[in-house]
């Protein structure tokens, strides 16, 4: 049996949204929570998604069937269509009609072959790199009133929290890591400087120009020259201009 409700309408499927724990939560989980609610609550028989734009890059990360699936991977082929539009300029978008629909008309015929006969895109903000939509694929035309729009309104503040909190999370993991390889390669560098300077007399700037020098004249990273050094004991003075 299904834990999600399937007559309730909108109110109880978004008490069972308010009533998770986000943050505990991994966002995989939340949003197939949220499209697979939107599926059940919202007319029109309808299979749902969820795109994201990663820096101007569309996937799916949710869905509740291949229709869904199948017409967000139509439209990044084709560069242009409703949960693009959605996504992109932060609107939302509602095809009444895909057999009648003059916007995106090649991707339109599409999704009317697919059985498609309304959609609705629901804009997911989340910053400035990233930004997503809310798709809901009906299969009957003319399936959104004003209160399944304002139901579909209301599921994407949990999908954009989902999201926001995913990606701060990844953001903060990146900085740590960057800080850690920053970190150790001070460290690497600081002691091939202490080998170059007990075993040639250098000053410590002399001995960061020199592995500086044989950095660009090897096409390498200081780093990398650092660490071979401390490895191996080899370097060639002679390739760093000092001598």
């Amino acid at each position: 049996m299904s834990e999600f409700p399937r007559s309730d309408g909108a109110p109880d499927a978004l008490e069972q949204l308010g009533r998770m724990a986000l943050r505990e939560q991994s966002m995989e989980s939340v949003l197939q929570t949220v499209v697979e609610l939107a599926k059940q609550v919202l007319p029109g028989n309808p299979e749902a998604s969820i795109s994201l734009l990663v820096n101007g890059r569309p996937s799916t990360t949710s869905s509740t069937g291949p229709l869904a699936t199948d017409l967000d991977e139509t439209q990044y082929g084709r560069g242009h269509g409703p949960c693009l539009q959605a996504a992109s300029a932060g609107e939302l978008i509602e095809i009444a009609d895909t057999a009648t629909e003059q916007r995106w008309a090649d991707y339109c015929r599409v999704a009317a072959e697919h059985g498609n006969g309304s959609s609705l895109s629901v804009p997911l903000p989340v910053s400035e790199r990233v930004s997503g939509a809310l798709n809901i694929y009906a299969r009957e035309a003319h399936a959104f009133d004003e209160q399944a729009r304002a139901a579909a309104l209301r599921f994407a503040p949990y999908a954009s929290v989902a999201v926001a909190n995913m990606h701060a999370y990844q953001d903060a993991r990146d900085m740590a890591g960057n800080l850690q390889i920053a970190l150790e390669s001070r460290a690497v560098i600081d002691q091939a400087k202490g080998i170059l300077m007990e075993r040639y007399k250098l000053t410590a700037d002399q001995a960061f120009q020199a592995l500086a020098a044989v950095s660009m004249r090897r096409n390498r990273k200081v780093r990398d020259i650092a660490d071979e050094l401390v490895q191996s004991g080899d370097f060639d003075l002679g390739a760093s201009g000092l001598v």
